[in-house]
This record gives structure tokens, C-alpha cells and sequence, in this order.
């Protein structure tokens, strides 16, 4: 069952989407989408109206419903009917609540980009009242600033329209919202929706690219990624552990069902996965002498009956070597023990380890055994041949390829992704984890606890000393998020001492006996606690309390080091203007060097790739400007640096596939993410840092299956601009709508970048000025581009989707860009 913290951040991004689609868009520069279509030069004769389907609801679809419509439920509870009534026709959709809702039906809408339409609908309400800053029953547009007027109380059939631009925007999804920022009470019809195109801005792209004017550089930190304690973003991506419940959180009991979820490889589970292997009577959970945890398995053998316990749908490949250990202990007599590795039916399929006799103390027995076929459903078994009792402490089994614990496939990758730092633990799991959990030099003793803010069993086997291996494995920096949510001041300065602390400091000392360097693992950036604006959050509190909360912690880490840059907790749902980061960054001027500040987006459902790539850019630059007021009007902040940190930021929608929040990324989200890398560089005076959230698996850009890692398209783009792009951007005038184009000479101004996204289905012609350089006439570019806006990759299959290289020699005056690409030029200088 998945914990209420999981359902309060799914209802946090539900909170994200519907706020987020009512922030206007704003240009930046001339190379990003404008606003608004003002003063139209192309006005639409004989203008086109709807495009909408089914607007008038008579057409039904299933399970009574109107064709082509869904509902939505933002908050509370809402009752949805296709009612026998209607403006016109004999039908329209009916949103009631009798406790508060803030609810509606929803469909998508195809739009010209760049156009000026004009929208109508019929509303009927009865005693609708609203509360919480609700407005009422209205029309609006996920993502563009515009809705209609809203109703209240009883109104008979009322037209309500409004007029908005569409930007960017090649398709939209309509609301007959019910509610609306708050929860509202009574009864809304809905009939009749009608989008009228009145003007479009003509696209006659160029661009002009001037090397003489130069911002500030691009910080490398936007490169930044985040890994959380979550999923299998490090158990089953990172880490190379390929057991589930190793220390026997749950209790060894046969109720775990092989089949719940059958087709899913990667769910979650909420019960113990070891079988038992002979009678089910035999094996008891122990708390008597446990070796870990709570309890240890304790197995009865009779003579001549063996008896053990096994766990299944381990993948193997074949004649791969794996290691492992089982700690055991009990009777003398209760042995021979055999661990074994299987792979089939036959009694040739295995291969396995003999332990001749064990004793009363728990003692570790490791193993080596080579797989000699393939499967998806091998098991490793434990089973005792003697008599008495045999007790399991715990096991393991690794790929024997494994780097230091950490899975050879995924490590491959991240050093070809080349990020800067890693954010770690959390995120959620960070309000309710204790770093000592994971500092025993014995990782074996290393205590199993239930992941306080998602599913699943926290094994601790990667905790601070695994972090710090793993970032000089992959050759990054670190950036520790701490408690802030149930922990206290103390275990935080304690902690930072742990990592920072000479070798004569308590924690120091400390570090070294568990194994740990003598010289300081010296981590720069801490952040004091995650998304502590959001009532999700273990341990949220109001926001002046926060305030004092954020002063105690900052004021006693830098006693303990002054030297450390501290994040500040921003508002995590509101990328605009807001209470939370303005009272914030006021109440706690003294002690915030950077402002964390997080954004997802949902798909949205609209059907337009546009949209859909250009949501990234406009939410990066919403934050950006936001951040600029605050500097300009806080007289707190006037005179400090003061940057954002945007340590969480991605696309997350669609299915799970793999695991826990493990969702796929198309061709369309590489291309996003491509365009955000072009708006980080425009808004380098206020954003230092970004991290891709998150790296394996959970909305990552890498994915992995049991046995094979892969890039997701966004990993691809990731990956490339790190290595490639310049670092000191350049002014790009011109319009070259609908094109996103960016450019960055390198650090040493020996080349010029240039960055160009083509987020329609349509090949490009764009006049292109290079001003103020002179070009040597060669260089190369990558170009990533594909006929299907979801083609994805595989782990363990060819790529479908990847960068081609190609050399350049003089760049033409006019570029051809491709449909649904992402180019990128490398250009030497003369």
C-alpha cells in the first residue's frame, strides 16, 4: 500500500499543474516564444471558429460519458454527470459537490500557435458557493493566462467569454472548471464551448547572432543532478544489490503473491518476497538474537526434510559471475547448508555453495556462482540439509562486475553524463531519514527501516560513506539536503561536522572509525530541508515558524564551518510571486546563499509538441523573473547574491514503467529539455544551479531493467550540452520563431555554439547572421531528430532515438532544421 505521503505528492503536483497553467508566459529575449500575438498583422478572414471536440456534448463515448471529454478531480469531492439537459441538444456535462470540490471535464483542443482566438461557452449553476478563494464555475486554458468570467449562486444558461493568445501554444486543454483555486459547493452545467481563431502573427523566421554581447557565464552547476532515496533510483539503478528485503523488514511469511502486479517487474512491494522452501510451519520470525532489524527468520529442519527460504525474479545472464554473501547462524547440527543460484527447472540448473557446518554465532559465509543461462526468474536459495534451527541474519548477491557496490552498466553512463553534483538524499525521504542509519562500517548491520515518505523497505546500504564513493567514482561534487523536517539543529550540525570536521573533531573521529578519509570530505552546499513550504512534507510547519527554524540551523552550521553555502527551502509549488519566498528570503537574509525552487511538467494532455517542449523554458523563465523581483523589491536582499537553486526540475507524467514513479521519455521530452538548457543560459544573473530530478529510473534520464542501462532522450541532450555547449552565452536577436536558438562562445573563445530546437513537425528554413567573429570554416554538429514525436530507448535494445555527428565546414547563411530536432554546431574560430 503506498503511504500517505506518496498520495499528499501526487496531490502536490496536481497542485503544480493547475497553478502552473495559469502563469502568463513572458519573452525573455528575442530568441523565446513572445507573450501575446499584439497588434495581429495577419488577420483571419471569414475567421475559423471551434476545433474543439464534441463542444456541444452530444456525441456519447463509454461508460455514459460524453465522447472525447474526462474528468479531473484538483480537490476534494465532486460528483461528475453526462446530464439530460442542454443549452442546445439534449445533453452538456454537470460538475456538483455537496462537501467542496475544486473539479472539472476536460478536453484537448488542437490551436494555431502564435494566434489570437476568441472563446465562448454556456454555464448553468444552482446555489454555487465558493470558499477558500474559489472563483466559482468558469472556462480556462491549462497553461495560458485567460478564462471567462466566473459564476455564483443560481444562474439560468449564461454566455461568458474571454479572448487570449496562445503563444507558444499548439494546443490546449479546456476546463469547464468547477471551483478553481479553492473548493466550491452546488451544481455547474456545462454546454456549448466554441474557440473562434480571430488573428496570427506570420512566421518568417531568422536569427541574428551578436559574439560582442555577452552575458554572464553559465554556471556549470545547471548540469546538476538529484538522487533520492525513492523507487529505484539507487537500489536497482545504482546500486548493484539485486535483492529485494535483504535485512527482512517484513516478515518471512508466505503472504507475498508473485502474481499481484504480474507483467511489472519493477512494483513496489509491501510484503516480504522470500518464498519458503519446505513445510510453512517451519520458519518463524525471531526477535530473540535477531542479527538486524526487528527479527531474523528462524528455520526449523527436521531430519531429512530440507527447509529454507528462497527469493525469486532475479535476472541473470549467462556466464556472468555473481557474488554474494549469507550471514547464518544456529544449531551445529543444522547444517549442510547449501546457497544456490538457479536458474531453471532441471536439477542441473544451478549452481551452489556448501556450507559444512555452522554455529551459534552469526558468521559470514560469501560465495561466487556463475549463472549458465539467462532468465528473468532466477532464485537464490538457502536451504539447510541437518537438523535443529538455522537462522538468517541476512544475504546479498551482485553482478561480481559490481564498482564498489554500484552497478558497472550505470556507472558507464553517468560518467559519460559528466554531471557537476549530485543533490542527495532527498527530497521527501530526507524529512524523516537519520543520516547515523547509514554510517556503520558493517552495512550488513546497517538497521532496515520503511522508506518514511515513499514505498518500500530503506535498506541503508547506501548512506554517506556510499556517497562519497560514488562521487569520486563518477567524479562529481556533493550537495547534502538535511532534516529539516523531523530532525533536529543538533543531528544537522553533527552531521556537517561528520562530513566537514578535521580528524580531531568528535565527528571527525567518528568518521575515520567507521572507515571514513582523514581529510574532510569537504561538501560545499547543504540545503536546510526540502520543499518545507508543502503540508506533504514531514515535519511542515507555517512559515514564520520555518523562519526561525532555517536561522537556528543556518547560525549553528556556520559555527561548525563558515565556509558552506546554504539553500534555502523556497515555495515548491509556486514559481511566481509569492508569500512563502518573499517572507522567506526577508526573515532569513543573513544565512541563504542560493534559494531552492522546483518544477514538473505534466503533459498536459494537449496534443501539441510545442506545448509540450516549450513548457520547460516557460517555467524556468517564470522563476527567473520572479527572482528578479524579489532582488529589486526586498530592501533585505538589495546588496547580497543571492541566486536560485532549481534542484528539482524535469517532465513528469505518463505511466510507471519502471518502478515507482519510473516514467518514460520520449523524442518530444528531450527536446524540452534542450530548450531549458537555452533558457538557463539567458537567465544566467539569477540561476546558479539546476538539478536534473532525477538521474536512474525515477524520472530519470538514465533507465535500467536488471541487467542493461540506456539514456533516455533527455539523458542524451544532458550529456551533450555538458561536453559541448559554451559556457559564456551571447545575444541572439532577430525572431527566429517558431525555433528556439541559443548560442555560447567556450571558455577559451575558441568556438561558438549554437544551439537550435525545431519543436514542430515541420523542416525549418532560418536566415542566420553571425556578427562580430570570423569563423575558420570548420567545425561539427549532432542533430537528433525522428518522424515520431514518442520514439524512446530501450534499456538492452539499439537505440531508436540518439545524436548523429557530423562534420561542418562553412555554415550556411540559411539553415535547414529539422522537424522535431535539437540541433547543436560546435564552430571554431579563427
Amino acid at each position: 500500500m503506498k503511504s500517505r505521503f506518496f498520495t499528499l505528492a501526487i496531490m502536490f503536483l496536481a497542485a503544480c499543474f493547475l497553478f502552473s497553467c495559469q502563469k502568463p508566459l513572458d519573452a525573455s529575449s528575442a530568441a523565446s516564444p513572445p507573450e501575446k500575438a499584439v497588434n495581429p498583422v495577419n488577420p483571419v478572414k471569414n475567421s475559423v471558429s471551434n476545433g474543439a471536440p464534441n463542444p456541444s456534448f452530444e456525441q456519447a463515448g463509454r461508460n455514459n460519458r460524453p465522447a472525447q471529454w474526462r474528468t479531473n478531480n484538483f480537490g476534494g469531492k465532486a460528483a461528475f454527470e453526462y446530464a439530460n439537459i442542454g443549452h442546445t441538444g439534449q445533453k452538456s456535462v454537470l460538475v456538483s459537490s455537496e462537501e467542496g470540490a475544486d473539479a472539472g471535464w476536460s478536453a484537448n483542443v488542437p490551436l494555431e500557435p502564435f494566434a489570437h482566438y476568441k472563446f465562448t461557452g454556456w454555464i448553468k449553476t444552482e446555489n454555487l458557493t465558493v470558499k477558500d478563494g474559489a472563483f466559482g464555475a468558469l472556462f480556462n486554458f491549462q497553461n495560458i493566462e485567460s478564462h471567462t468570467k466566473p459564476l455564483t449562486g443560481t444562474n439560468d444558461w449564461t454566455k461568458v467569454e474571454c479572448e487570449f493568445d496562445t503563444g507558444s501554444m499548439d494546443g490546449v486543454q479546456v476546463n469547464c472548471l468547477f471551483g478553481g483555486w479553492g473548493l466550491a459547493t452546488g451544481k455547474a452545467w456545462y454546454d456549448d464551448v466554441n474557440f473562434e481563431l480571430l488573428s496570427k502573427i506570420k512566421i518568417d523566421p531568422d536569427a541574428v547572432i551578436d559574439v560582442s554581447k555577452k552575458r554572464q557565464p553559465i554556471s556549470k552547476y545547471i548540469y546538476g543532478q538529484f538522487i533520492e532515496h525513492l523507487g529505484r533510483c539507487i537500489y536497482g539503478g545504482i546500486w548493484a544489490e539485486m535483492l529485494e528485503d535483504r535485512k527482512f523488514w517484513y516478515p518471512v511469511n508466505e503472504s507475498f503473491d508473485p502474481n499481484a502486479g504480474a507483467g511489472n517487474p519493477y512494483r513496489p512491494i509491501s510484503k516480504s518476497p522470500w518464498k519458503i522452501i519446505g513445510d510453512k510451519e517451519n520458519v518463524t520470525m525471531t526477535k530473540e538474537n535477531a542479527y538486524v532489524g526487528e527479527h531474523t527468520p528462524e528455520i526449523k529442519i527436521n531430519e531429512g526434510a530440507p527447509a529454507g527460504i528462497a527469493q525469486g525474479e532475479l535476472a541473470v545472464i549467462e556466464g556472468k559471475k555473481y557474488v554474494g554473501r549469507v550471514v547464518l547462524s544456529g544449531d551445529e547440527t543444522a547444517g549442510p547448508v547449501k546457497v544456490s543460484l538457479v536458474w531453471g527447472q532441471g536439477p542441473a540448473d544451478r549452481a551452489s555453495m556448501e556450507i559444512e557446518k555452522i554455529s551459534a554465532e552469526y558468521k559470514k559465509f560469501p560465495f561466487e556462482l556463475t549463472a549458465k543461462a539467462a532468465t528473468d526468474n532466477a532464485k537464490l536459495e538457502i536451504t539447510a540439509y541437518g537438523k535443529g534451527k538455522l537462522r538468517v541474519g541476512t544475504a546479498s548477491i551482485m553482478p561480481a562486475d559490481n564498482i564498489k557496490g554500484m552497478r558497472a552498466d550505470t556507472i558507464k553512463l553517468l560518467k559519460e553524463l559528466n554531471s557537476p553534483v549530485y543533490r542527495w538524499p532527498g527530497g521527501n525521504f530526507v524529512s524523516g531519514y537519520n543520516w547515523r542509519d547509514g554510517i556503520d562500517p558493517d552495512r550488513d548491520k546497517r538497521p532496515p527501516r520503511k522508506n518514511p515518505a515513499w514505498t518500500g523497505v530503506e535498506h541503508n546500504d547506501f548512506g554517506m560513506h556510499e556517497y562519497f564513493i560514488f562521487l569520486a567514482e563518477v567524479n562529481s561534487e556533493p550537495f547534502i539536503a538535511l532534516n529539516a523536517g523531523t530532525g533536529s539543529s543538533e543531528s544537522a550540525v553533527e552531521e556537517l561536522e561528520y562530513v566537514n570536521g578535521n580528524a580531531d573533531t568528535p565527528m571527525g573521529k567518528l568518521r575515520i572509525a567507521n572507515g571514513g578519509p582523514a581529510e574532510p570530505w569537504k561538501c560545499k552546499y547543504w540545503a536546510v530541508g526540502n520543499e518545507m513550504s508543502g503540508n506533504w512534507q514531514l515535519g511542515s510547519v507555517p512559515l514564520d515558524q520555518f523562519i526561525k527554524r532555517h536561522n537556528e540551523f543556518s547560525a549553528r552550521l556556520l559555527k561548525v564551518d563558515p565556509t558552506i553555502k546554504l539553500v534555502a527551502s523556497g515555495e515548491a509549488t509556486n514559481g511566481s510571486v509569492n508569500d512563502w519566498d518573499k517572507k522567506l528570503l526577508a526573515g532569513a537574509a543573513d544565512y541563504i546563499n542560493l534559494i531552492s525552487k522546483h518544477f514538473y511538467c505534466q503533459d498536459y494532455r494537449a496534443s501539441g509538441l510545442m506545448s509540450h517542449v516549450m513548457l520547460v523554458p516557460e517555467s524556468i523563465r517564470r522563476i527567473a523573473q520572479s527572482h528578479r523581483t524579489y532582488l529589486e523589491t526586498i530592501p533585505e536582499i538589495k546588496d547580497k547574491d543571492i541566486k536560485v537553486s532549481l534542484d528539482e526540475w524535469n517532465y513528469w507524467y505518463g505511466p510507471h514503467v519502471f518502478g515507482e514513479l519510473g516514467t518514460r521519455y520520449f523524442l518530444k521530452d528531450g527536446l524540452g529539455i534542450a530548450a531549458g538548457i537555452n533558457e538557463y543560459s539567458r537567465n544566467t544573473d539569477v540561476i546558479f544551479m539546476a538539478n536534473y530530478a532525477q538521474t536512474v529510473n525515477v524520472i530519470g534520464c538514465i533507465k535500467t531493467s536488471k541487467t542493461a542501462a540506456e539514456f533516455e532522450t533527455t539523458g542524451l541532450v544532458l550529456k551533450l550540452y555538458r561536453n559541448e555547449y559554451g559556457t559564456i552565452p551571447v545575444e541572439v536577436g532577430g525572431k527566429p520563431l517558431p525555433l528556439d536558438v541559443a548560442a555560447a562562445l567556450t571558455a577559451d573563445a575558441k568556438k561558438l555554439t549554437i544551439s537550435i530546437i525545431n519543436p514542430t513537425d515541420k523542416e525549418v528554413k532560418l536566415p542566420l547572421e553571425i556578427k562580430n567573429i570570423k569563423l575558420s570554416g570548420s567545425g561539427r554538429m549532432w542533430v537528433m531528430t525522428g518522424s515520431d514525436p514518442l520514439a524512446y530507448n530501450e534499456p538492452g535494445k539499439p537505440r531508436r532515438v540518439d545524436f548523429v555527428e557530423k562534420p561542418v565546414s562553412e555554415i550556411s547563411k540559411t539553415l535547414t532544421v529539422p522537424p522535431m530536432s535539437d540541433s547543436l554546431y560546435v564552430l571554431e574560430i579563427k
